[in-house]
């Protein structure tokens, strides 16, 4: 019998960063002979469009698969580490989980929760983001967040001549996809010395922080010329605190992410590029290589990286981009 499970989010009482995670053996059927798996799957948070498609692939996955349950629950804020912490060890702690699959809110903070999910036998798989140290045997389906980066960069050169004053909103120090597209940003702004960073600040992946301190950035350089936000609410906060400024099309925004408000304010010319991501493709690969491992089958998506797109008002109407901005079971994304 094939079943999808969505749960509401239940948080036990929080335990610090580090500490060692009680779980219980493992009980049920034996994945390796094909019997029912389980398997949790995690965002770093729900309510967000991103973390929704990922939900629609890992759930489409599960639901092609014999005997396979997906259980979808996550925290409602991304900076919620220890909640986060909290959830996944609950999981754990309940013995019928078989594969866990999850996105990590802190790299170092969730190493821990990897290596006593292991050691009771349960089979990891990261998306989008994965901890430190990364286990060899735990694979991360991702973007390459320093290449597409490093490409929205370039495009922003271009958009601004290859002179201007750029401001970077990052979101949250600590995970990988954070210092990954920051890496990414500095090498695409390394090849344009004609580009000078001006301001670099934290969103706390909050579109009012985002607001507030884009704010701030064009209050101290009225010059501004262009914006790197690394994720949906910086991209959402920056347009906002531009499009209040009145300056709109004077400040380029490059961003991540594909919301529903982004892709207004693309099609507004208040944003000028996004890189859209395949999260679709980071939910359904990943479940299926966590069933691939428990059952002892070959892995059918060995390559991790789930690619990128970028977005402009040229293409954001085209059936590739429609595609992968409104996936589904029935027509996925490639």
């Amino acid at each position: 019998m094939k079943k999808v499970l969505t749960a509401a989010c239940v948080l036990v009482s929080v335990v610090a960063a580090g500490c060692s995670v009680g779980v219980r053996e493992q009980t049920g059927g034996g994945g390796e002979q094909g019997g029912p798996i389980k398997i949790a799957v995690v965002p770093k948070a729900i309510g967000f469009d991103f973390w929704e498609n990922v939900r629609v692939g890992a759930e489409c996955a599960g639901g092609k698969q014999p005997d396979v349950t997906v259980h979808w629950d996550g925290v409602h804020a991304e900076s919620d580490v220890s909640g986060q912490q909290s959830l996944l060890q609950s999981l754990l702690a309940q013995g019928d989980v078989k594969g866990l699959v999850y996105a990590a809110t802190d790299a170092k903070a969730l190493a821990d929760v990897t290596k006593s999910a292991q050691g009771q036998g349960t089979t990891v798989v990261n998306m989008d983001s994965g901890t430190s140290p990364q286990p060899p045997d735990v694979p991360v389906y991702a973007t390459n967040n320093v290449a597409a980066a490093e490409q929205a960069t370039d495009v922003l050169a271009e958009q601004l001549g290859g002179r201007g004053k750029v401001a970077f909103i990052e979101f949250q120090a600590g995970t990988s996809t954070n210092e990954t597209r920051g890496e990414g940003f500095k090498r695409g702004m390394a090849k344009h010395p004609g580009l000078q960073l001006v301001a670099q600040q934290s969103s706390e992946s909050d579109f009012n922080r985002a607001l507030q301190v884009t704010q701030d950035i064009l209050t101290a350089n009225p010059d501004l010329n262009g914006i790197y936000a690394a994720n949906e609410p910086s991209v959402l906060g920056a347009a906002e605190a531009v499009r209040q400024a009145g300056k709109v099309g004077q400040v380029k925004i490059i961003g991540w992410d594909t919301s529903e408000g982004e892709i207004q304010a693309l099609r507004d010319g208040v944003i000028t590029g996004l890189i859209a991501q395949n999260p679709f493709k980071m939910g359904y690969a990943a479940v299926n290589a966590a069933v691939a491992e428990i059952r002892g089958e070959p892995n059918p998506a060995p390559d991790t990286d789930t690619g990128s797109t970028l977005i402009t008002k040229d293409n954001v109407d085209s059936p590739e981009v429609q595609n992968l901005l409104n996936p589904s079971c029935d027509n996925p994304p490639a």
